[in-house]
Parts: structure tokens; sequence; C-alpha cells
């Protein structure tokens, strides 16, 4: 199943994928694909509905971040072996955990804004976990049960600030537009194996990462075990689970980052793509100065 949120910023409703790739309302039926709407009974409730006696969404309509209402963001840093060599950084032996904003999170398609006086804001394809049920030192064994389902993420970067401004990554991680979200939430039962899905990224148009989340050092369930351990991971969280190589950092023979007017688009198997520009701040182009 496929789960969506559309609409304008803010105003965002609930809605299903159908089998021909349209949008289904479900506004009838939960009031937004949320905390309260991820466990599996709730799931099953949704996945029970026929999608053709839903309304049909007609027209273009803007997706917005696949779940709302998340209050952790959790990311993953050097989670594949060949993404840390570019970043010239160890193989680590436990996960690299550190945390984006959830004021970042943002509709897949929507414009991202480089921030003032950026000169190396990167891009980063990585496959997101979405936490179904509340989680609190869970085995390896048993974590895939808490969570919902899946999506794609861009864990956009400001290197500078990330490894440049003192020691935690943080501060570069989570201006407001680096974290788009979605376009769906696909649940767990449609993806099956998280360990077997290509993910690819492009910009203005030229392929510069390539990746399959069979090469992660840590697989999604160890990492929701992790971080089990050390905090309760709640209904609607989301684990963005690190990037293959390919990022602006690793580029030869010479880094090179995003610039005013840059497209980015980028994908993973079974989970739908996102297109972003990205404009200079303050810009002139849409929502180019943020709130």
């Amino acid at each position: 199943m496929k789960l969506c949120r559309f609409g304008q910023p803010g105003q965002e409703r609930p809605g299903l994928i159908d089998a021909d790739g349209a949008i289904r309302d479900l506004s009838a039926h939960v009031s937004d694909i949320g905390p309260d709407a991820l466990s599996p009974d709730a799931l099953q409730r949704l996945a029970s509905l026929d999608p053709a006696s839903l309304p049909l969404v007609k027209g273009e309509v803007r997706y917005g971040p696949c779940v709302g209402g998340t209050r952790q963001f959790i990311a993953i840093g050097t989670n594949f072996a060949d993404h840390a060599a570019e970043s010239n950084l160890p193989v680590p032996d436990e996960p690299v955990v550190f945390q984006k904003w959830v004021s970042c999170i943002q509709g897949p398609n929507d414009p991202v804004i480089i921030p003032e006086g950026s000169v190396k804001t990167d891009w980063e394809v990585e496959l997101g976990v979405v936490i179904g049920t509340r989680a609190n030192r869970v085995s390896v064994a048993d974590a895939l049960a808490h969570v919902a389902g899946y999506c794609v993420i861009n864990d956009i970067s400001e290197r500078e600030w990330q490894t440049e401004r003192g020691m935690t990554w943080d501060k570069g991680k989570g201006f407001p537009t680096f974290g788009p979200i979605g376009p769906w939430l696909v649940t767990a039962d449609e993806v099956g194996d998280p360990q077997d899905l290509g993910m690819w990224l492009t910009v203005n148009g030229r392929r510069v990462q390539n990746g399959n989340s069979r090469t992660m050092i840590f697989t999604v369930a160890e990492i929701v075990s992790y971080c089990s351990q050390f905090m309760t991971l709640l209904p609607g969280d989301v684990i963005t689970t690190g990037t293959p190589p390919g990022v602006g950092l690793g580029q030869k023979p010479a880094p090179w980052y995003l610039k005013d007017g840059d497209v980015v688009e980028l994908g993973i198997d079974k989970l739908g793509t996102q297109r972003q520009q990205f404009f200079a701040w303050p810009g002139s182009g849409p929502g180019t100065k943020p709130a």
C-alpha cells in the first residue's frame, strides 16, 4: 500500500495511491498519515478499503511529506563503506547517529534553499524508515515489526557547517528545506526486503549516485534495534539510513557542490522519485526566503 499526503504546506490531506497511480482521498477514514495511522491495526483498516470507493483526486497536486507529526528525525552517517572512503572517514564499528531537525522536513518536490553564504551544499539519496509502533530496547530479530514502511529521502547537507564548524554534524543537516521526504510511504509488506533496493540520484541530468541498500554496513533491522537501545522510537519518527557513494564531497578530481538553479532528481526502487530545484538564499525562486 502506498500512502501519501497532498495539498498546500500545512493543509495536507491523507491519500492512497491506487493501482493506476492516481491519488484517492482518505480524509473520510483518517485525519492524517501520522502517528495514529501507522500501527499494524490502523494500516490494516486502510488496506481493507476498496480504492475505487474513495474520492479520486483530479488534476496536479503537491505532494507533502509522506508522514506527518514526526517528532524525531534520526540520521545514520557513513553507512556505506565506499561512501565512508570517499569522505575520508573510517568504516564505523557502530552506527553513526545524528539528528536532522524536524523543521527541515518538506515535500519531495518542493524547492530547496541553499543557505546564505553556503558553498558546500550537497546531495544524498537515502532510504527512509518510518516507525509504526513504539520501540524501546528491541532486538534485531524484532526490529522490523516496529516499521510501518519506507520512503525516499534526500539528506541534503551543508558540508562546511557539518565538519568545519565544530564537532557535531547536526548543524549542517537541518537547515530549512533540507529534509525532502516522499512522495509515498510504502508499507513494509509491499516493500518486502529493505536490503534489496536500488538507489540513484542525478544533478542536472548527470547520474552521480548509483547504489543498492544491500551494501549498507548496518541493516535497517540493526539500525532500528541500535537506536532503540538509547532512545524510544515513536510512531511517525523517521530514520534516514545513509547514502551510497557519489556525493559532491567525493567527486573526482575535486569536490563540487550545488548552486543556484541546479536540479536534483532521485529515486529508490518501489518507493518513487523526487525532484528539487535549488535556489540561493534569498534568491528569486518560489519560497526562497524561509519563514
